[in-house]
């Protein structure tokens, strides 16, 4: 991962505040680092991996920004409202931003799926979006002091709109990610709040290239950009459409995957 010193920060979030689901790791741990560095303060989400949410906000707070550790089971629809009361009233009653991160990505044959396993995917990565953004709509709509509006970013995946073998669960739990961001962006458009997907191709983690050699060497060999995504490039694109710079952007999926969904397929 890049170091956080390397950053220079542009303090394009100076004031903000942010609630990243799943930041206990992977792309949700770059992600709430880069909110950081650009002057955010961070609640940190996590289902069950305490420790690494903690080192995530130790982290935030070595660069001068405040940090809390928030837990919650979003699969239940009163946990994610928990959440993003439990966030806004840590920050005194304010949400900048959301970012619905959180997810699961099983792996089973679709013959031989069952009912529970397509419910288990779906209620993870589809109706924890759905529910933490109605809460958080519900708070960015009325802040008080004369703020309104806010940003909501889901994080997707390429594999909504180019589904792998033994993932029909989950592309298509992400197609939907997408057509809720649109669906929300013409709803909550009039208060000011804007909705969007950011879809990753192949992000690196420790041990992947270990665990799975020949398709990390088939990603490289396929990206015009000749290398796996870090989660800071999400991070980034999460940061763009939570800054300033995108304030006229809303109902947009964003591509982030080294270009690979740019090349031919036949």
């Amino acid at each position: 991962m890049r170091s956080v010193t390397s950053v220079r920060s542009t303090g394009l979030l100076e004031g903000q505040v942010a609630l990243v689901t799943g930041a206990g790791g992977g792309i949700g741990r770059g992600i709430a680092l880069r909110f950081a560095e650009e002057g955010a303060a961070v609640a940190v989400h996590c289902r069950t991996a305490m420790e690494a949410a903690r080192e995530v906000a130790d982290r935030i707070r070595d660069l001068g920004r405040r940090a809390v550790v928030l837990r919650a089971d979003l699969t239940d629809e009163d946990g994610c409202r928990r959440l993003v009361r439990e966030a806004a009233e840590w920050a005194g009653g304010r949400l900048s931003a959301l970012v619905n991160n959180a997810g699961v990505q099983p792996t089973r044959a679709l013959p031989g799926m069952t009912a529970a396993e397509w419910r288990a995917v779906v209620d993870a990565n589809l109706t924890s979006v759905f529910a933490c953004t109605q809460a958080a709509a519900e708070v960015m709509r009325e802040q008080g002091e004369g703020r309104v509006g806010g940003s909501v970013t889901h994080i997707a995946s390429i594999e909504a709109g180019h589904p792998a073998v033994d993932h029909a669960h989950y592309s298509a739990s992400k197609a939907a990610v997408v057509a809720h961001a649109r669906a929300a962006a013409l709803e909550y458009g009039p208060y000011g709040i804007r909705v969007n997907t950011v879809s990753p191709g192949l992000i690196a983690r420790e041990g992947l290239a270990r665990d799975w050699p020949e398709g990390v060497r088939r990603w490289q060999g396929a990206a015009p950009l000749g290398r796996l995504g870090r989660p800071e490039d999400v991070g980034d694109a999460c940061v763009f459409l939570a800054s300033p710079l995108a304030t006229w952007i809303t109902g947009h999926d964003l591509v982030v995957d080294g270009g690979v969904s740019a090349r031919p397929t036949w």
